[in-house]
Protein backbone atom coordinates (compact mmCIF):
# COMPACT_ATOMS: atom_id res chain seq x y z
CA UNK A 1 0.00 0.00 0.00
CA UNK A 2 2.91 2.72 0.93
CA UNK A 3 4.46 2.16 -2.31
CA UNK A 4 1.29 3.01 -4.21
CA UNK A 5 -1.01 5.32 -2.47
CA UNK A 6 -0.08 8.50 -1.80
CA UNK A 7 0.47 10.11 2.16
CA UNK A 8 -2.43 11.54 3.69
CA UNK A 9 -0.68 14.96 4.29
CA UNK A 10 -0.01 14.69 -0.09
CA UNK A 11 -3.42 14.10 -0.91
CA UNK A 12 -4.38 16.72 1.56
CA UNK A 13 -2.60 19.56 -0.39
CA UNK A 14 -5.23 18.93 -3.38
CA UNK A 15 -6.93 22.52 -4.19
CA UNK A 16 -10.39 21.35 -2.80
CA UNK A 17 -11.72 19.25 0.00
CA UNK A 18 -13.68 17.32 -2.79
CA UNK A 19 -10.71 16.69 -4.46
CA UNK A 20 -8.52 15.42 -1.28
CA UNK A 21 -11.63 12.85 -0.49
CA UNK A 22 -11.96 11.44 -3.72
CA UNK A 23 -7.68 11.02 -3.94
CA UNK A 24 -8.42 9.49 -0.35
CA UNK A 25 -11.57 7.16 -2.32
CA UNK A 26 -9.11 6.31 -5.30
CA UNK A 27 -6.05 5.80 -3.29
CA UNK A 28 -7.84 2.89 -0.54
CA UNK A 29 -10.56 1.88 -1.76
CA UNK A 30 -10.55 -1.21 -3.80
CA UNK A 31 -12.35 0.12 -6.96
CA UNK A 32 -15.27 -2.06 -7.07
CA UNK A 33 -17.83 0.83 -7.60
CA UNK A 34 -17.74 2.80 -10.64
CA UNK A 35 -17.46 6.48 -9.53
CA UNK A 36 -20.56 8.74 -10.20
CA UNK A 37 -17.97 11.69 -9.58
CA UNK A 38 -19.44 13.76 -6.73
CA UNK A 39 -19.19 13.23 -2.97
CA UNK A 40 -22.25 13.41 -0.71
CA UNK A 41 -21.90 14.78 2.71
CA UNK A 42 -26.13 15.33 3.25
CA UNK A 43 -29.13 14.05 3.21
CA UNK A 44 -32.63 15.51 4.22
CA UNK A 45 -35.87 14.20 2.71
CA UNK A 46 -35.91 13.38 -0.91
CA UNK A 47 -32.63 15.11 -1.06
CA UNK A 48 -28.63 14.59 -1.05
CA UNK A 49 -26.09 17.87 -1.00
CA UNK A 50 -22.37 17.35 -2.37
CA UNK A 51 -19.40 18.88 -1.00
CA UNK A 52 -19.63 21.47 -2.88
CA UNK A 53 -22.77 22.16 -1.67
CA UNK A 54 -25.22 21.05 -5.03
CA UNK A 55 -28.47 19.93 -4.21
CA UNK A 56 -29.73 16.69 -6.09
CA UNK A 57 -33.64 15.35 -6.23
CA UNK A 58 -32.49 11.70 -4.96
CA UNK A 59 -34.48 8.92 -6.73
CA UNK A 60 -31.81 5.88 -6.45
CA UNK A 61 -32.65 5.81 -2.09
CA UNK A 62 -29.26 4.48 -1.88
CA UNK A 63 -30.21 2.02 -3.64
CA UNK A 64 -33.62 1.73 -2.35
CA UNK A 65 -32.50 1.73 1.21
CA UNK A 66 -33.81 5.30 2.20
CA UNK A 67 -37.29 4.54 2.38
CA UNK A 68 -38.29 7.62 4.11
CA UNK A 69 -36.22 9.83 2.92
CA UNK A 70 -32.65 10.81 4.00
CA UNK A 71 -32.34 11.41 7.83
CA UNK A 72 -36.01 10.67 8.71
CA UNK A 73 -36.71 12.74 12.02
CA UNK A 74 -38.62 9.70 13.49
CA UNK A 75 -35.37 6.98 12.51
CA UNK A 76 -32.95 9.82 13.90
CA UNK A 77 -34.57 10.33 17.10
CA UNK A 78 -34.48 6.40 17.32
CA UNK A 79 -30.88 6.17 16.96
CA UNK A 80 -29.68 8.08 18.96
CA UNK A 81 -31.61 7.38 21.80
CA UNK A 82 -30.91 3.34 21.35
CA UNK A 83 -27.45 4.41 20.89
CA UNK A 84 -27.32 6.16 24.44
CA UNK A 85 -28.88 2.77 25.95
CA UNK A 86 -27.29 -0.44 24.68
CA UNK A 87 -25.62 -0.78 21.36
CA UNK A 88 -24.83 -4.61 20.62
CA UNK A 89 -26.96 -7.26 22.25
CA UNK A 90 -26.17 -11.02 20.95
CA UNK A 91 -28.66 -13.33 20.10
CA UNK A 92 -27.97 -15.55 23.21
CA UNK A 93 -29.35 -12.75 25.42
CA UNK A 94 -33.04 -11.21 25.36
CA UNK A 95 -33.79 -8.09 24.14
CA UNK A 96 -36.41 -5.43 24.63
CA UNK A 97 -36.30 -3.88 21.03
CA UNK A 98 -35.66 -7.29 19.15
CA UNK A 99 -38.62 -9.01 20.86
CA UNK A 100 -41.22 -5.96 20.40
CA UNK A 101 -39.78 -5.79 16.67
CA UNK A 102 -40.56 -9.37 15.93
CA UNK A 103 -43.96 -8.87 16.87
CA UNK A 104 -44.42 -5.45 15.34
CA UNK A 105 -42.83 -6.79 11.81
CA UNK A 106 -44.67 -10.00 12.14
CA UNK A 107 -48.14 -7.89 12.00
CA UNK A 108 -47.35 -6.96 8.80
CA UNK A 109 -45.95 -9.84 7.12
CA UNK A 110 -48.49 -11.81 4.65
CA UNK A 111 -50.20 -14.89 6.02
CA UNK A 112 -48.75 -17.70 7.22
CA UNK A 113 -45.33 -16.73 8.03
CA UNK A 114 -44.72 -17.16 11.53
CA UNK A 115 -41.15 -16.83 13.04
CA UNK A 116 -38.20 -14.76 11.78
CA UNK A 117 -34.46 -14.28 11.65
CA UNK A 118 -32.78 -10.80 11.48
CA UNK A 119 -29.39 -10.53 9.90
CA UNK A 120 -27.56 -7.44 8.25
CA UNK A 121 -28.31 -7.19 4.10
CA UNK A 122 -30.27 -9.27 1.56
CA UNK A 123 -27.30 -11.14 0.35
CA UNK A 124 -27.01 -12.95 4.09
CA UNK A 125 -31.23 -12.91 3.93
CA UNK A 126 -30.99 -14.79 0.87
CA UNK A 127 -27.95 -17.16 2.11
CA UNK A 128 -30.14 -17.84 5.51
CA UNK A 129 -33.13 -18.71 3.12
CA UNK A 130 -31.37 -20.96 0.70
CA UNK A 131 -29.42 -22.80 3.83
CA UNK A 132 -33.15 -23.50 5.75
CA UNK A 133 -34.65 -24.72 2.38
CA UNK A 134 -31.79 -27.52 1.99
CA UNK A 135 -32.33 -28.17 5.81
CA UNK A 136 -36.00 -28.78 5.60
CA UNK A 137 -35.85 -30.77 2.41
CA UNK A 138 -32.68 -32.11 1.96
CA UNK A 139 -32.69 -31.51 -1.49
CA UNK A 140 -29.68 -29.70 -3.20
CA UNK A 141 -31.64 -28.60 -6.18
CA UNK A 142 -32.87 -24.83 -6.67
CA UNK A 143 -34.57 -23.47 -9.28
CA UNK A 144 -34.00 -19.74 -10.39
CA UNK A 145 -34.75 -16.75 -13.02
CA UNK A 146 -32.78 -15.51 -15.78
CA UNK A 147 -32.01 -12.09 -15.44
CA UNK A 148 -32.47 -12.63 -11.44
CA UNK A 149 -30.23 -10.84 -8.67
CA UNK A 150 -30.13 -12.59 -5.01
CA UNK A 151 -26.55 -11.02 -4.15
CA UNK A 152 -22.86 -11.35 -4.16
CA UNK A 153 -22.13 -13.89 -1.56
CA UNK A 154 -21.46 -17.60 -2.23
CA UNK A 155 -24.83 -18.82 -2.21
CA UNK A 156 -26.78 -15.54 -3.03
CA UNK A 157 -24.38 -14.68 -5.85
CA UNK A 158 -25.39 -18.80 -6.94
CA UNK A 159 -28.93 -18.17 -7.68
CA UNK A 160 -28.18 -14.75 -9.09
CA UNK A 161 -28.45 -15.27 -12.91
CA UNK A 162 -25.84 -12.96 -14.52
CA UNK A 163 -22.70 -14.70 -15.71
CA UNK A 164 -20.72 -11.89 -15.49
CA UNK A 165 -21.38 -11.50 -11.63
CA UNK A 166 -20.84 -15.78 -11.32
CA UNK A 167 -18.72 -17.03 -13.99
CA UNK A 168 -15.50 -15.25 -12.16
CA UNK A 169 -15.69 -17.31 -8.98
CA UNK A 170 -17.00 -20.62 -9.84
CA UNK A 171 -17.48 -23.41 -9.10
CA UNK A 172 -19.98 -22.28 -6.85
CA UNK A 173 -22.81 -24.32 -5.12
CA UNK A 174 -24.33 -27.11 -7.14
CA UNK A 175 -27.82 -27.89 -8.29
CA UNK A 176 -28.82 -24.64 -9.64
CA UNK A 177 -31.04 -24.17 -12.53
CA UNK A 178 -32.00 -20.50 -14.08
CA UNK A 179 -35.41 -20.55 -16.43
CA UNK A 180 -36.99 -17.30 -18.46
CA UNK A 181 -38.88 -15.26 -16.19
CA UNK A 182 -42.70 -15.37 -16.25
CA UNK A 183 -42.42 -18.73 -17.96
CA UNK A 184 -44.80 -21.23 -16.57
CA UNK A 185 -44.44 -24.12 -18.71
CA UNK A 186 -40.15 -23.72 -17.90
CA UNK A 187 -41.39 -23.64 -14.22
CA UNK A 188 -43.40 -26.85 -14.59
CA UNK A 189 -40.39 -28.74 -16.15
CA UNK A 190 -37.76 -27.63 -13.68
CA UNK A 191 -39.44 -28.05 -10.35
CA UNK A 192 -38.47 -31.77 -10.52
CA UNK A 193 -38.46 -34.56 -6.79
CA UNK A 194 -34.83 -32.91 -6.83
CA UNK A 195 -36.11 -29.55 -6.35
CA UNK A 196 -35.76 -27.95 -2.49
CA UNK A 197 -36.64 -24.59 -3.20
CA UNK A 198 -37.67 -21.85 -6.12
CA UNK A 199 -36.22 -18.82 -5.62
CA UNK A 200 -38.11 -15.07 -7.39
CA UNK A 201 -38.00 -11.70 -6.99
CA UNK A 202 -41.94 -10.22 -7.46
CA UNK A 203 -40.22 -7.21 -9.38
CA UNK A 204 -37.14 -8.31 -10.74
CA UNK A 205 -34.65 -5.19 -9.77
CA UNK A 206 -31.28 -5.74 -11.16
CA UNK A 207 -32.46 -7.39 -14.05
CA UNK A 208 -33.99 -4.42 -15.85
CA UNK A 209 -36.92 -3.73 -13.44
CA UNK A 210 -39.66 -6.50 -14.74
CA UNK A 211 -42.70 -7.53 -12.55
CA UNK A 212 -43.59 -10.98 -12.29
CA UNK A 213 -47.22 -12.48 -13.58
CA UNK A 214 -49.81 -13.48 -10.82
CA UNK A 215 -50.16 -16.68 -13.17
CA UNK A 216 -46.12 -17.38 -13.26
CA UNK A 217 -45.80 -16.69 -9.44
CA UNK A 218 -48.71 -18.35 -8.15
CA UNK A 219 -47.71 -21.53 -10.24
CA UNK A 220 -44.47 -21.45 -7.94
CA UNK A 221 -46.55 -21.48 -5.24
CA UNK A 222 -48.26 -23.97 -6.69
CA UNK A 223 -45.75 -26.39 -8.14
CA UNK A 224 -43.55 -26.30 -4.84
CA UNK A 225 -46.80 -27.46 -2.34
CA UNK A 226 -47.56 -30.29 -4.71
CA UNK A 227 -43.72 -31.50 -5.25
CA UNK A 228 -42.35 -31.07 -2.00
CA UNK A 229 -39.87 -27.94 -2.60
CA UNK A 230 -40.22 -24.50 -0.91
CA UNK A 231 -40.87 -21.21 -2.40
CA UNK A 232 -38.34 -18.27 -1.38
CA UNK A 233 -39.36 -14.90 -2.62
CA UNK A 234 -36.84 -12.35 -2.98
CA UNK A 235 -38.32 -9.26 -1.53
CA UNK A 236 -34.74 -7.56 -0.77
CA UNK A 237 -35.66 -4.58 -2.89
CA UNK A 238 -39.53 -4.34 -3.51
CA UNK A 239 -40.39 -4.77 0.26
CA UNK A 240 -41.87 -2.06 2.91
CA UNK A 241 -44.07 -0.30 0.83
CA UNK A 242 -42.19 0.23 -2.29
CA UNK A 243 -44.52 -1.16 -4.92
CA UNK A 244 -47.91 0.24 -3.28
CA UNK A 245 -48.56 -2.59 -0.90
CA UNK A 246 -46.70 -3.61 2.37
CA UNK A 247 -45.11 -5.96 0.54
CA UNK A 248 -45.80 -6.95 -3.12
CA UNK A 249 -46.35 -10.30 -3.51
CA UNK A 250 -49.81 -9.31 -1.66
CA UNK A 251 -50.69 -8.08 -5.30
CA UNK A 252 -50.71 -10.98 -7.13
CA UNK A 253 -52.11 -13.23 -3.87
CA UNK A 254 -48.62 -15.00 -3.17
CA UNK A 255 -48.14 -16.89 -0.08
CA UNK A 256 -44.39 -17.83 0.22
CA UNK A 257 -42.93 -20.23 2.37
CA UNK A 258 -39.66 -17.73 3.13
CA UNK A 259 -39.44 -14.09 2.84
CA UNK A 260 -36.24 -12.41 2.62
CA UNK A 261 -36.43 -8.33 2.91
CA UNK A 262 -33.69 -5.47 3.43
CA UNK A 263 -32.92 -2.33 1.93
CA UNK A 264 -36.09 -0.35 3.43
CA UNK A 265 -36.25 -2.20 6.32
CA UNK A 266 -34.82 0.04 8.81
CA UNK A 267 -34.74 3.49 7.06
CA UNK A 268 -31.20 3.83 5.79
CA UNK A 269 -29.77 1.49 8.83
CA UNK A 270 -28.14 -1.89 7.36
CA UNK A 271 -30.77 -4.73 8.55
CA UNK A 272 -31.87 -7.99 6.74
CA UNK A 273 -34.62 -10.06 7.77
CA UNK A 274 -36.43 -13.94 7.14
CA UNK A 275 -39.80 -15.14 7.70
CA UNK A 276 -40.27 -18.98 7.83
CA UNK A 277 -43.63 -20.52 6.94
CA UNK A 278 -45.30 -23.71 8.87
CA UNK A 279 -43.23 -26.22 6.10
CA UNK A 280 -39.85 -24.48 7.15
CA UNK A 281 -38.39 -26.81 9.70
CA UNK A 282 -37.30 -26.13 13.26
CA UNK A 283 -33.76 -25.50 12.49
CA UNK A 284 -31.25 -26.82 15.34
CA UNK A 285 -28.92 -24.65 18.09
CA UNK A 286 -26.49 -23.55 16.25
CA UNK A 287 -27.66 -23.92 12.49
CA UNK A 288 -27.30 -20.64 11.71
CA UNK A 289 -26.45 -17.27 13.28
CA UNK A 290 -24.95 -13.84 12.69
CA UNK A 291 -23.00 -11.43 14.95
CA UNK A 292 -24.66 -8.10 14.85
CA UNK A 293 -28.12 -9.47 13.07
CA UNK A 294 -31.07 -8.08 15.39
CA UNK A 295 -29.18 -5.68 17.11
CA UNK A 296 -30.84 -3.31 19.77
CA UNK A 297 -29.52 -0.05 17.42
CA UNK A 298 -30.88 -1.77 14.03
CA UNK A 299 -34.06 -3.16 15.79
CA UNK A 300 -34.58 0.65 17.18
CA UNK A 301 -34.10 2.03 13.33
CA UNK A 302 -36.65 -0.37 12.18
CA UNK A 303 -39.31 -0.06 14.77
CA UNK A 304 -39.18 3.62 14.04
CA UNK A 305 -39.57 3.02 10.27
CA UNK A 306 -42.53 0.52 10.08
CA UNK A 307 -44.17 2.92 12.57
CA UNK A 308 -44.11 5.85 10.11
CA UNK A 309 -44.57 3.63 6.96
CA UNK A 310 -47.91 2.30 8.85
CA UNK A 311 -49.08 5.36 10.87
CA UNK A 312 -49.02 7.91 7.75
CA UNK A 313 -49.94 4.50 5.31
CA UNK A 314 -47.05 5.31 2.74
CA UNK A 315 -47.74 2.05 0.95
CA UNK A 316 -51.09 3.68 -0.28
CA UNK A 317 -49.33 7.18 -0.92
CA UNK A 318 -47.10 5.02 -2.90
CA UNK A 319 -49.66 3.36 -5.27
CA UNK A 320 -51.54 6.66 -5.82
CA UNK A 321 -48.67 8.99 -6.68
CA UNK A 322 -46.55 6.17 -8.10
CA UNK A 323 -50.04 6.04 -11.06
CA UNK A 324 -49.12 10.07 -11.48
CA UNK A 325 -44.83 9.07 -12.15
CA UNK A 326 -45.79 6.46 -14.42
CA UNK A 327 -48.32 8.72 -16.42
CA UNK A 328 -46.33 11.46 -16.67
CA UNK A 329 -42.74 9.61 -17.32
CA UNK A 330 -45.57 7.46 -20.39
CA UNK A 331 -45.71 10.92 -21.73
CA UNK A 332 -42.08 12.24 -22.22
CA UNK A 333 -41.89 12.48 -26.45
CA UNK A 334 -38.78 10.72 -26.88
CA UNK A 335 -38.22 8.19 -29.15
CA UNK A 336 -35.22 6.89 -27.19
CA UNK A 337 -37.83 5.47 -24.84
CA UNK A 338 -39.06 1.98 -25.49
CA UNK A 339 -40.66 1.34 -22.50
CA UNK A 340 -42.01 2.34 -19.28
CA UNK A 341 -42.52 -0.32 -16.33
CA UNK A 342 -42.64 -1.69 -12.77
CA UNK A 343 -44.98 -1.52 -9.79
CA UNK A 344 -45.19 1.54 -7.16
CA UNK A 345 -41.81 3.41 -6.71
CA UNK A 346 -39.89 0.93 -8.71
CA UNK A 347 -39.73 2.12 -12.11
CA UNK A 348 -37.36 1.39 -15.00
CA UNK A 349 -37.38 3.37 -17.98
CA UNK A 350 -35.81 0.88 -20.97
CA UNK A 351 -34.32 2.71 -23.98
CA UNK A 352 -33.21 2.02 -27.28
CA UNK A 353 -29.43 2.62 -26.29
CA UNK A 354 -27.09 2.75 -23.39
CA UNK A 355 -28.20 4.70 -20.79
CA UNK A 356 -25.28 5.94 -19.14
CA UNK A 357 -24.79 9.47 -20.90
CA UNK A 358 -28.32 9.95 -19.56
CA UNK A 359 -27.86 9.13 -16.20
CA UNK A 360 -24.58 11.77 -16.42
CA UNK A 361 -26.69 14.42 -17.97
CA UNK A 362 -29.74 14.14 -15.28
CA UNK A 363 -26.64 14.15 -12.31
CA UNK A 364 -25.81 17.48 -14.00
CA UNK A 365 -29.20 18.70 -13.92
CA UNK A 366 -30.04 17.88 -10.46
CA UNK A 367 -31.22 14.51 -10.32
CA UNK A 368 -29.60 11.23 -9.09
CA UNK A 369 -30.69 7.91 -10.83
CA UNK A 370 -29.39 4.37 -11.41
CA UNK A 371 -29.00 1.94 -14.16
CA UNK A 372 -30.75 -2.00 -14.46
CA UNK A 373 -28.82 -3.50 -16.87
CA UNK A 374 -27.09 -1.47 -19.97
CA UNK A 375 -30.00 -0.33 -21.66
CA UNK A 376 -32.15 0.72 -18.50
CA UNK A 377 -32.65 3.65 -16.23
CA UNK A 378 -34.22 2.48 -12.81
CA UNK A 379 -36.13 4.51 -9.91
CA UNK A 380 -36.02 3.77 -6.57
CA UNK A 381 -37.13 7.09 -5.00
CA UNK A 382 -37.73 7.60 -1.46
CA UNK A 383 -41.42 6.74 -0.57
CA UNK A 384 -42.31 10.29 0.67
CA UNK A 385 -41.14 11.97 -2.54
CA UNK A 386 -44.21 14.11 -3.19
CA UNK A 387 -45.82 15.29 -6.26
CA UNK A 388 -44.01 18.33 -7.01
CA UNK A 389 -40.83 16.32 -6.93
CA UNK A 390 -41.90 13.78 -9.33
CA UNK A 391 -42.79 16.23 -11.48
CA UNK A 392 -39.07 18.05 -11.02
CA UNK A 393 -37.96 14.62 -11.96
CA UNK A 394 -40.09 14.02 -14.98
CA UNK A 395 -38.62 17.36 -16.37
CA UNK A 396 -35.33 16.86 -16.20
CA UNK A 397 -35.72 13.09 -17.45
CA UNK A 398 -37.86 14.91 -20.34
CA UNK A 399 -34.76 17.24 -21.07
CA UNK A 400 -32.20 14.97 -21.19
CA UNK A 401 -34.26 12.05 -23.39
CA UNK A 402 -35.34 14.88 -25.64
CA UNK A 403 -31.79 16.66 -26.01
CA UNK A 404 -31.01 16.12 -29.81
CA UNK A 405 -33.73 15.27 -31.25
Amino acid sequence: MADTAPSYDAVAEATTPAATLAALESAYGLGLYAPRGITLVRGAGAYVWDIEGRRYLDCTAAYGVASLGHCHPAVVEAIGRQAATLIACSGSFGNDQRAQFYAELGAVLPSGLKRLFLCNSGAEANEAALKFARLTTGRHGVVAAMRGFHGRTAGALTATWEPKYREPFEPLLPGFTYIPYNDTAALERAVTDTVGAVILEVVQGEGGVRPGTAEFLQAAQRLCCERGALLIVDEVQSGFGRTGTFFACEAVDLQPDILTMAKGIAGGFPMGAVAFGERVAQPAIGQHGTTFGGAPLACAAARATLQVLRETDLPGQVARRSSIFFEQLRAIPSDRIRDVRGRGFMIGIELTEPVSPYIAAAQARGLLVLNAGPQVIRLLPPLILSEDEIADAVAILTEVLCAGR
